[in-house]
Parts: C-alpha cells; sequence; structure tokens
C-alpha cells in the first residue's frame, strides 16, 4: 500500500470495520442472552392456550401434559392426542379448539415457541429435578396463573449454582444440595 493508501485505511476504513464488528458482535449477545435468559419473554403462541385455565382453574397436572418429564431429560411438548382426549368432546367449536383439531387431523404438529431454554452449551435434565421433589413452579413461575406462559426466571449459570448450593433453605422440597461441580451441566 502507499502511504496515502495506509493512511486513508488506518484513519477510516479499520475504524470503521472495528465497530461494525463490535456492534455486530453486541446485537447478536443481546439478541442471544434475551433468548436465552429472556425474564418477561413471552412469544405469541399459533394456538392461545391458557395455563391458567388447565393448571389453575381445572387443576389439571403439569404431568398430565408434559408426561415424560419424570423420567427424560426433557419436559416435552404434549402430542395433540394428549389435548384431543378432552377436545373431541369439549368446546369443540371454539376458533382455538378447531384450529387445535385441523392440526391433530391433517397429522401435522403445533409449531409452538419455546419459551423457557437452557442455553446449548449446558445440560439440564428434568427429571432428576422433578423427582428430587422440585416443583416446577420453582423455575418456571406461577403457570397456573398465567393466561401467556412468561419467562420469569433467569436460566443462567449463576441462577443455577445459586439454587444448587443453596437448595435446602430456598427449596422446602429439597433436603440436599445439588451438585456444582463444572461437569454436571458442562458435558
Amino acid at each position: 500500500m502507499k502511504p496515502f493508501q495506509l493512511d486513508h485505511f488506518l484513519k477510516v476504513r479499520l475504524p470503521l470495520i472495528l465497530f461494525v464488528a463490535v456492534a455486530s458482535g453486541v446485537a447478536t449477545y443481546s439478541v442471544s442472552r434475551a433468548e436465552r435468559d429472556g425474564v418477561g419473554y413471552a412469544p405469541v403462541q399459533p394456538i392461545a392456550f391458557s395455563h391458567k385455565l388447565h393448571a389453575g382453574t381445572m387443576r389439571i397436572d403439569c404431568q398430565y401434559c408434559h408426561t415424560a418429564v419424570t423420567v427424560s431429560p426433557h419436559a416435552t411438548v404434549p402430542a395433540l392426542s394428549t389435548c384431543m382426549n378432552c377436545h373431541s368432546v369439549a368446546r369443540k367449536n371454539r376458533p382455538e379448539i378447531i384450529k387445535l383439531t385441523k392440526y391433530y387431523e391433517d397429522g401435522t404438529a403445533l409449531p409452538w415457541k419455546r419459551v423457557h431454554r437452557v442455553p446449548d452449551y449446558a445440560y439440564f435434565n428434568h427429571s432428576v429435578h422433578v423427582n428430587k421433589g422440585i416443583d416446577c413452579a420453582h423455575c418456571h413461575g406461577a403457570v397456573e396463573n398465567m393466561d401467556v406462559v412468561t419467562q420469569v426466571n433467569q436460566f443462567t449459570m449463576a441462577a443455577c449454582l445459586d439454587c444448587h448450593r443453596n437448595a435446602p433453605e430456598r427449596i422446602s422440597q429439597a433436603s440436599a444440595k445439588g451438585p456444582d461441580n463444572c461437569s454436571t451441566c458442562h458435558r
């Protein structure tokens, strides 16, 4: 490069390139953090499903719909056949139930938007926690009071470690502290 070109690059282009790189990094981090740790995150779902009605008013246990939660690392989204156990008879003429029935009859999975997400680099096992007697509400909040499920707690390393280290004081069902070595979550 000629001296003028090098001087122009160092004074104009390099700062611009660095600014764009840093701004992109900050934006990417902010968006990914909001998706992972987004307290208040409540996406619009393809079917307006009220946990307040089902888990609250009707007192349907979480495990009726989230059947794998005691045996699987994942709570799982209920199969449409679980919904249709009731809705093949109950409230069939409601607009949301009509949409639900169409998905079921077409054999198409409902494209639910995930609300709670542990970062991909961390391992979490629902069954271990549920089988230790830790209530779903401890992490997910009082969903029985939510028409729209909203993330109420952060799913961060600090939040998990706080719970693992202070479980007996923080969770009445827990009798022992959880493991806090790195390999518990980072596998």
